[in-house]
């Protein structure tokens, strides 16, 4: 590789961008590492008088961590299999099937992407209470899986799908539901792994509705948990920054493993420009 001006000033740029994204990850994880009187100290240092992993043995100590974390993969997982398939179902019934008010209705959807999440909380709560499903995994999973965002990136990628792949299948005798299931999943997996792996992340670090659909607290989130924890005890910075390194390392894990679906996901989706 000939090393040009251009690439030169690309990889600075690179260089600098990762450094910004990395410092405030850097700057939780030496805060949780301190001291809790070290923590609140100025001026500010990046280390402390000694390294300690007091904070992590006190956010441990003082709720049921554990517990929270098998309820956020819990719920994490079994909402990322619901909105891929029920997102893909319907971006396939767009895209391939005519029937009447399917633009209307695509129009619908297209339109929830731009009412705020906060502006359904209400209806939503109110809907759960008389569903019995407060305090419940399924109160938690089920506002969350209708994403139209994800109907609109699944359809923009169907949509690029050769129809003479499903149209030969149909001459051989396989029905909508067997090509939706054997030709057009399996073409997708690059597209479809992006959706799962955006919509896992957004429900790990969803706050607000598991806090307010979920008071036990054996059946509480991480995110949800943590603050609690947080509000209990009052500020206490090291503490504070043990919890946020707690609750990113999944995420910086599934991102470790799957850069290369997302990007990928990204590309055949033809949202890279956008």
């Amino acid at each position: 590789m000939r090393w040009t001006p251009g690439r030169v000033v690309l990889l600075v740029i690179a260089l600098l961008l990762t450094a910004a994204w990395l410092l405030p990850l850097a700057w939780a994880v030496a805060t949780s590492l301190k001291p809790e009187g070290d923590a609140a100290k100025t001026p500010l240092s990046w280390i402390g008088s000694r390294v300690t992993f007091e904070a992590y043995g006190k956010v441990w100590e003082s709720g049921d961590l554990m517990v929270w974390l098998m309820n956020s993969a819990y719920i994490s997982v079994m909402t990322t299999l619901l909105t891929v398939v029920t997102c893909a179902m319907a971006a396939y019934g767009f895209t391939r099937t005519d029937f009447r008010g399917r633009r209307l209705i695509y129009g619908l959807v297209l339109a929830g992407i731009m009412v705020p999440p906060q502006v359904l909380i209400a209806p939503l709560f109110r809907e759960m209470v008389q569903l019995g499903l407060v305090d419940t995994y399924w109160g938690v999973i089920l506002p969350q899986v209708a994403v139209p965002a994800m109907v609109f990136i699944l359809v923009k990628f169907f949509e690029g799908v050769p129809r003479e792949l499903e149209e030969a299948a149909f001459v051989d005798g396989a029905g909508r539901w067997r090509v939706f299931w054997t030709i057009v999943i399996p073409l997708s997996r690059p597209v479809l792994a992006a959706v799962a792996i955006f919509t896992f992340i957004s429900t790990w670090n969803n706050f607000l509705w598991p806090f307010l659909v979920t008071t036990d607290p054996g059946g509480m989130t991480l995110p949800v948990g943590l603050v609690s924890v947080q509000s209990t005890f009052g500020v206490r910075y090291a503490q504070i920054m043990a919890s946020l390194v707690i609750a990113g390392m999944p995420l910086l894990i599934v991102f470790a493993f799957f850069q290369r679906q997302i990007v990928r996901g990204i590309a055949h989706t033809g949202l890279a420009g956008q």
